[in-house]
């Protein structure tokens, strides 16, 4: 079965509904299978002393300033799940807020996404469990011991889950992309493990498939020029399409081992491919043949066969052979 592909919008539209719902037109348009948002309540999830991770923002004084201007009402995130059903693409969002929560229960969200940051906030964990509904995990931040604690709440309360194996870096550099950890997760949870993409590069994720990786998520923004704090971390519109078509390719490729002792569905191919020997200059009967007076010519079995070379080498001709002339057994002594 090819990966679960999570193109994320996050922050990309800007607190605009035009820009957002033009995302979700585009996005079904790439062969993903889901639009991830985050849920921003702002006065439930932050306050006037949240500091900026990055200062980014011209226009928001303050980190909550930002994320009063990136909320949207209940009504407006029921239009944009609406919009999401009616392009066949799965709606995920990341509450940051157990208020969230509660609207994203109204809205009928079918599984919550657990941000990094929120992997130790069991407050809200307790909250989404309560639902019963699965949940994506990303460990960005997160120790095995955070992680192993984490785990063990949600076991405890019988919630479905799968891992993320990610890194909190925008964007991410090839040495912390932790591919190895992905067999890790699998290995010590016994989950359904995927791969949370900063590294804006299709390459990346497509690596991730090849170790293991069950679900993809990465970021999506229509231009990397784009104001945004996620935009040198995120792939384009048209970047996602390929990723969606080359993940499909990858996963049939993982699914169709070839077996190298066997090769017979190329005998017609090698007789035409492989090659006879051939004299590569005019010769007269007597002359003894050397490295040197060869060539080897397709087709195969017009001459002897080129990987017999050594065989011919010191034999000595008993016709005469014109430039280019196939070199056969009937021919040597």
């Amino acid at each position: 079965m090819a990966p679960y592909l999570i193109a994320e919008i996050g922050q990309a539209h800007e607190g605009s509904l035009g820009i957002l719902h033009s995302y979700i037109d585009a996005l079904a348009q790439t062969g993903v299978d889901a639009v991830k948002f985050q849920m921003h309540i702002a006065e439930a999830e932050s306050s006037n002393l949240e500091p900026f991770r990055v200062k980014f923002s011209y226009e928001d004084a303050t980190r909550f300033d930002y994320w009063k201007r990136m909320g949207f009402t209940l009504q407006q995130w029921k239009q944009i799940k609406a919009h999401c059903d009616e392009v066949g693409l799965d709606f995920i969002c990341s509450p940051f807020s157990n208020m969230a929560v509660d609207w994203l229960e109204e809205i009928g969200v079918a599984y919550y996404k657990i941000g990094s940051g929120e992997v130790s906030n069991w407050l809200l964990l307790e909250k989404i469990a309560k639902t019963g509904k699965p949940v994506i995990l990303s460990s960005g931040m997160s120790s095995f011991l955070e992680l192993d604690q984490t785990v063990a709440f949600l076991k405890s309360r019988n919630v479905n889950f799968s891992i993320l194996q990610c890194t909190t870096s925008y964007p991410t550099q090839p040495e912390q992309f932790g591919f190895n950890v992905i067999q890790e997760l699998k290995s010590r949870y016994q989950v359904k493990v995927g791969f949370s993409d900063h590294s804006a590069r299709v390459a990346t994720n497509i690596a991730a498939i090849a170790f293991g990786a069950e679900i993809l998520e990465f970021h999506v923004v229509f231009d990397k020029r784009m104001f945004g704090p996620d935009t040198k971390s995120s792939l384009t519109i048209d970047q996602v399409q390929q990723l969606a078509s080359d993940a499909k390719a990858i996963q049939i490729a993982l699914e169709n081992p070839i077996d190298k002792t066997k090769n017979e569905q190329f005998s017609e191919l090698k007789n035409i491919f492989e090659k006879s020997l051939a004299v590569n200059k005019s010769l007269s009967a007597g002359h003894v043949i050397t490295f040197e007076d060869l060539e080897a010519k397709k087709p195969k079995n017009q001459g002897i066969n080129a990987m017999l070379f050594e065989e011919v080498l010191g034999k000595i001709l008993v016709n005469d052979l014109k430039q280019w002339d196939f070199l056969n057994l009937k021919d040597l002594r």
